[in-house]
């Protein structure tokens, strides 16, 4: 079975004084909650702050985001190295707010998940539909396309070594979550979609579902076969509502 995975996504928020009490919160909130595994995502300039209150400890942190190149004119960027140098274990690739206002395309995700696979980290891709192409009922060609864009960067093989996020853009941040029915029939057909490639990748690798996943919504969400936890924003700014969610991830294991 499949352990759950809950990552905050804490995307531009945060001080040094907030982020103390989240992250000292979350270790002595997660204690009793031991059958899921946890990662904190933060804006760059903290992760010198994570990785000293987290070190040692069984929360993962990583970046938002992350350059496709390891050093050069790249003003504003982060490199790889720069990641793993604090000690991320995780990074984020391909949000939609990143393909929507930094222009990410579907290339470029994909060759950024391989130089982070590359570089000992986990990428967590990205994927999912506007609610035009919602409405639209295209998701599956969206959703697809995007994966396809991974695998056909660094094939199958590779991408066992990252984690999927599905993410409808109209749910995020919005309040407006997917049904647990609607996010377990497209991580299904994800999932389906690998296993033509490579059965055992497919049973093996870890979707998520994110989108307005709170406290309330988790454990029915996290109750579906093909739905192997969340990335989480708005709940992950309030210690107690990420904890909350964080106690259903490990709970839907046993």
């Amino acid at each position: 079975m499949r352990r759950k995975l809950v990552v905050a996504n804490r995307k531009m928020n945060g001080s040094l004084a907030s982020n103390q009490v989240f992250l000292e919160g979350l270790l002595l909130g997660t204690q009793d909650y031991p059958y899921a595994d946890y990662a904190v995502c933060v804006p760059h300039p903290y992760l010198f702050q994570a990785e000293a209150i987290l070190k040692g400890s069984a929360i993962a942190w990583g970046g938002q985001n992350m350059s496709r190149y390891e050093s050069g004119a790249y003003t504003g960027s982060v490199s790889p190295r720069m990641l793993t140098e604090f000690g991320c274990e995780y990074v984020i690739i391909g949000h939609s707010e990143r393909r929507q206002r930094g222009h990410d395309t579907d290339l470029a995700i994909g060759e950024r998940f391989e130089v982070a696979a590359k570089a000992g980290l986990k990428p967590i891709l990205c994927i999912g539909e506007t609610l035009a192409e919602y409405e639209a009922g295209i998701t599956d060609l969206v959703t697809i396309r995007q994966l396809n864009a991974v695998i056909q960067e660094l094939g199958i093989k590779g991408l066992a070594s990252g984690v999927i996020a599905y993410e409808p853009v109209w749910a995020i941040g919005t309040g407006k979550a997917a049904s647990p029915a609607h996010a377990q029939n497209i991580l299904s057909f994800l999932r389906k979609h690998i296993a033509m490639l490579d059965a055992d990748i497919a049973n093996n690798i870890r979707i998520l579902y994110g989108g307005s996943v709170n406290a309330t919504n988790a454990t029915e969400l996290f109750s579906m076969p093909d739905i192997d936890g969340g990335l989480v924003g708005s709940a992950s700014l309030n210690t107690a509502d990420f904890v909350a969610i964080c106690q259903a991830a490990s709970n839907a294991y046993r």
